[in-house]
């Protein structure tokens, strides 16, 4: 768990602990928020490694269990089979996790090639799972240049694409070489507190959708759709 010794960017009388009281919730579960953090760049100093990094320590400070991927070593789509063991991995996070954060760095106007590679690897159904559907997630994206949305507007639609819950907020941060100290550290800004926002909406959100996901992504077409198949089959059987 992250201390407020450890973020010397945060004013820690100002932030509020979201909390299933305060949201009405009567669950009263202690198991934490799972949530899985991609980042979209392989460079020795990745700037969206590194706001990626300053998310997972808000996210545990709000009581959340963070694993962050690395991308490293993972092979392009379909350039490996589907048990190579960055995929695997990569997978059994996807399915571990309750929500996700997506950071990636604006390379041509667009999500880097290394976040998209990830993406690409989680597959909208794997037997009668569906990896995605139902959980929460937040984007954020880095930029060398001035503050742009490109990145995370497309991320926003692959997130609906994986039938995921994304919340209304989002971090852009543009000239990121100028926000980080040499420690790697994000510097108190306008910026930071903006990930901040978007930190504590991804948990009280992911609390919210907690035990609700599968109500919340139940549809009519699907129900319809299985009802004609199971109506198949029996008059099939009758045959």
């Amino acid at each position: 768990m992250e201390s407020a010794e450890t973020l010397p960017a945060l004013d820690l009388s100002l932030l509020d602990l979201p909390s299933t009281n305060r949201l009405g919730l009567s669950d009263t579960s202690d198991t934490k928020p799972r949530i899985l953090l991609l980042y979209g760049s392989n460079r020795e100093r990745s700037f969206s490694r590194l706001l990626t990094q300053e998310a997972a320590r808000l996210l545990q400070l709000m009581g959340a269990e963070t694993v962050i991927f690395d991308p490293s070593g993972l092979p392009l789509p379909d350039d490996a089979p589907v048990d190579h063991p960055k995929v695997q991995e990569l997978r059994d996070l996807v399915l571990w996790s309750e929500g996700q954060v997506w950071c990636s760095p604006e390379r041509h106007g667009a999500m880097s090639a290394v976040l998209k590679a990830q993406i690409d690897w989680i597959p909208l159904t794997l037997g009668a799972v569906r990896p995605t559907q139902g959980k929460t997630l937040a984007v954020m994206q880095v930029s060398g240049g001035s503050q742009s949305f490109n990145t995370v507007n497309q991320m926003r639609i692959l997130g609906r694409w994986m039938r995921m819950l994304t919340i209304p907020n989002q971090s852009s941060v543009p000239k990121a070489y100028l926000e980080f100290d040499d420690a790697d550290r994000m510097k108190p800004s306008a910026y930071y507190d903006r990930v901040v926002d978007v930190m504590e909406e991804l948990v009280k959100f992911t609390l919210l959708v907690r035990g609700r996901e599968d109500y919340l992504v139940d549809r009519y077409s699907e129900r319809k759709e299985s009802a004609d198949a199971l109506s198949a089959r029996v008059n099939q059987r009758s045959i």
